[in-house]
Formats: structure tokens, sequence, C-alpha cells
């Protein structure tokens, strides 16, 4: 159990039997009376927010959440397929819950899936993967256009602005967070 005190952001509560993260918190104590708590939260489930405010006394239930270590095997019908690492069952999440993640998965690799009451809810990636240039342009040298940098396509299909140098054939680091360029990988 919590109390309000106990609030801060990137803490979990369940609230109406729901998991809910808070994004943003707030503490003010009036001149008179109770200190009051303004969250602003978002469902895990469903990603609907909210805002509430809180007295001290409000008390919140922790949720039973379990993350599990998993690796995503393939894609089929736009569910993708994991398999726990520790008692090697399989499950299928929908492509709506993975967002943009499908984007940086490739067979075989492991990654955290959140569980809340055994229905996965959330998987959390690697911060950096290595991915295979499958499609690039050659930059023409002397080209103008204002912009030194150009579209590849990696092996999960996802494009993204890499610098001229980059080449069909290399490994480079993408930054799952923002789905940017970091470097080219030695292999």
């Amino acid at each position: 159990m919590f109390t309000a005190a106990d609030l801060r952001k990137g803490l979990k509560v369940q609230i109406d039997g729901a998991p809910y993260i808070i994004t943003d918190f707030d503490f003010s104590k009036p001149g008179k009376g109770q200190a009051l708590y303004r969250c602003k939260m978002r469902n895990m489930i469903s990603g609907n927010q909210l805002v509430q405010t809180y007295r001290s006394n409000d008390k919140f239930e922790r949720p039973e959440l379990e993350e599990r270590k998993m690796q995503y095997l393939y894609c089929q019908d736009n569910e993708y397929h994991f398999m726990d690492t520790q008692n090697f069952e399989q499950l299928a999440i929908d492509k709506e819950h993975l967002g943009d993640n499908v984007n940086y998965m490739i067979d075989n690799m492991e990654m955290e899936v959140l569980f809340f009451q055994d229905k996965p809810i959330d998987v959390s990636m690697p911060m950096f993967v290595n991915l295979l240039v499958t499609k690039a342009d050659p930059w023409a040298k002397g080209d103008t256009s204002g912009s030194d940098s150009k579209p590849v396509t990696v092996e999960t299909g996802f494009i993204l602005q890499v610098p001229p140098f980059v080449e069909e054939g290399d490994r480079i680091q993408i930054d799952t967070r923002t789905g940017a360029y970091v470097t080219r990988v030695k292999e």
C-alpha cells in the first residue's frame, strides 16, 4: 500500500483495477488544510492520460506487475511471437501493443516483457540495437539540397536518415528511444 506522500514520478500504482504510471507530479501545501498531490498518470494498458489531485491520507494499491525476460521469435499475421527464456512458454502480442518497437525487433532478440495479471502490457527494448542496412541509395557528391544525410532501410523495414557514408551492407546502431542513427558498427 502507498499513501499520497509516497507518490513520485515513475511510480506505478493501481487505480480502479488498472495499472498507472505517474508521468508528472506536483506537491502543494496551502496555508491551512492538508497537503495536495497533483498527479498526471498514464494507464499502462490503454495509454489514456489521467490528471488527479490527492490528499495526504489517500491510499493506493501496488499493481501486481511482473517482468520476464523473453526472446522474440517471429511475426505472423500482425502478431509477434515471444518465448519465455525460463520455462519456454510462448505467447503472441499484437502489433498495437508493441507500437514503434516493431521497427527495431529482429529474430532471437531478448527483451523484458511486463505483465499485469498474467497479460503482457509493455515491452522494454534495449536502448540501442544494431541493424543491417538492406537498402541505401548512393549519395550524390555535391548535392546541395541542404542536408548531409540520406534515407536508408534496415532489415526490419524501418527507414531512417543516416550520414552519406553509410552504405548497403553496413551494420548501424540505432537509438530505440528516438529512432535516430547513432554510429556505424564494426563486425
